[in-house]
């Protein structure tokens, strides 16, 4: 049931760069070590680690085909998944397909722990090597940008000073947000709300009210109320990720009106 390698290609020609060029944090689950740095040298084993991923979950449902939900251990999905250093790189990365990965694993475990038919379960399988692929063209990508000097070093904080840069950050955090919402993680997703906003939000919204002070107020009601909400109550990741992606729309027409702002303020000059 893999893909073709040739698929990887068209994908993540489809993939926004400007993820790519975003700085990252350290990952919630810890360090994410120095490879992150030297990502052309670890292709061959992010390679491997992801033809050992899906071969470990193809035997998994192929055991519980054969034997049931008494014949597999579920849990080990996540272990194996945490236990690859491909895990922080594609975290890293390219975090909304980070966030697919995480939503197939516990399609797989889950249709298992349920005791789901074969076939559904072979579906959240299918998704997940695609996503694993899918995900492992965006690091090759990163990988190039990344020895041409374009990728910001991984694990450390950058001094993000113009607003462009700012609301490039609140993006990709929100995208963490749905990747902690689908590793059934709320609490650090909804601290990844709370942060953002009063660490970069807050610090636009003075220029940002001169331009449109009812944007600023759906976008504050978005960070303080409705995310941390649907956060709260457990939605579905589909209906986070709408949340998220509404919100994203909102902070590139906020990115618009910044720019013609500086933009009108040096032809007064």
């Amino acid at each position: 049931m893999l893909l073709k390698h040739s698929a990887v290609q068209r994908l993540a020609l489809s993939m926004g760069i400007s993820m790519l060029l975003a700085s990252s944090p350290v990952t919630a689950n810890g360090p994410i070590g120095d490879h992150v740095n030297q990502l052309q040298t670890h292709l061959p084993t992010y390679a491997q680690e992801v033809d050992w991923l899906i071969g470990k979950v193809d035997g998994m449902v192929g055991t519980y085909e054969a034997k049931g939900k008494g014949g597999v251990n579920s849990e080990e999905l996540i272990e194996h998944w945490e236990a690859v250093d491909f895990h922080a790189a594609i975290e890293t990365n390219y975090v909304p397909v980070y966030a697919l990965i995480w939503q197939s694993l516990f399609g797989v475990k889950d249709g298992i722990a349920k005791e789901k038919p074969v076939a559904v379960i072979r579906q959240e399988q299918q998704k997940l090597e695609q996503s694993l692929w899918q995900a492992l063209g965006a690091v090759k990508l990163a990988a190039q940008y990344q020895q041409q000097g374009k990728l910001a070093k991984r694990g450390n904080d950058n001094q993000l000073t113009e607003p462009n840069q700012i609301l490039a950050e609140i993006k990709h955090r929100l995208d963490r947000v749905v990747a902690k919402a689908a590793e059934k993680l709320p609490q650090q997703a909804t601290d990844i709300v709370h942060n953002t906003y009063l660490n970069l939000f807050e610090g636009l919204e003075g220029r940002l009210i001169a331009e449109d002070a009812e944007l600023v107020e759906s976008l504050e009601k978005d960070f303080n109320v409705t995310l941390p909400l649907a956060l709260k109550n457990q939605s579905d990741v589909e209906e986070i990720r709408k949340v998220v992606s509404t919100m994203q729309v909102k902070l590139d027409k906020a990115s618009t009106l910044l720019q013609q702002a500086q933009s009108q303020s040096r032809d007064v000059f």
